[in-house]
């Protein structure tokens, strides 16, 4: 069965992942979106950092408090009644999970980072019978990392087109891609995407 986008997903890690390894990985993402890394950007990739702002404090927000996060993977269905890891989890606004959860993003932001995850995860919802042609998921704002293991779970192929001559050795940013919402693809059709690094030079900038 195909697993849904969660938070856990959105950082790159593990349902049963430590509070230290959770900021970890929020530290580690946030930290290649800074302004000093992203200073004289293309206005796409200032826009695609700010949405990936976006769903790293979200993620934050729901697993790095042990309340929200003991409620999420509850109502998720990601934690057993004998609290154990249960199977795969639902999405971030899987069955259960209220959309107040999700008021701490100011404004649209929140709007919008709750709309593109729940369009990915109705594309990742097992279907009785899949269309043989669906709305392309809109991947902009997503990890490299994060983007290929969602694609790969779609079924489609994925062809990065990198955009920085001196890249850092950092996981990238999903910028734009094509096929772009909303036409449809082939469940077994290729997705190009463009993913944006920061320089070597704006880390030594910083």
């Amino acid at each position: 069965m195909e697993q849904g986008t969660t938070w856990y997903t959105i950082l790159g890690v593990l349902p049963g992942a430590s509070a230290g390894e959770i900021q970890q990985a929020y530290d580690d993402k946030a930290g290649l979106l800074r302004p000093e890394m992203i200073a004289g950007a293309p206005s796409n990739v200032v826009a695609a950092a700010s949405r990936a702002q976006g769903f790293l404090d979200a993620a934050l927000r729901v697993l790095g408090d042990p309340a929200n996060r003991a409620g999420y993977d509850r109502q998720a269905g990601i934690v057993t009644a004998g609290g154990g890891l249960g199977g795969p989890g639902d999405s971030p606004t899987g069955s259960g999970y209220r959309s107040s959860d999700f008021d701490f993003v100011a404004g649209g932001a929140g709007a919008e980072v709750l709309g593109a995850l729940m369009a990915l995860s109705d594309w990742l919802a097992p279907h009785p019978s899949p269309p043989r042609r669906a709305p392309v998921p809109d991947v902009r704002g997503l990890f490299y990392t994060v983007c290929l293991e969602i694609v790969g779970r779609l079924g489609l192929r994925i062809t990065p087109v990198l955009l920085t001559p001196h890249p850092m050795p950092v996981d990238g940013l999903v910028v734009g891609q094509s096929p772009m919402p909303p036409a449809k693809i082939r469940r077994a059709g290729e997705l190009t995407v463009q993913v944006w690094h920061p320089s070597i030079q704006s880390a030594g900038a910083g």
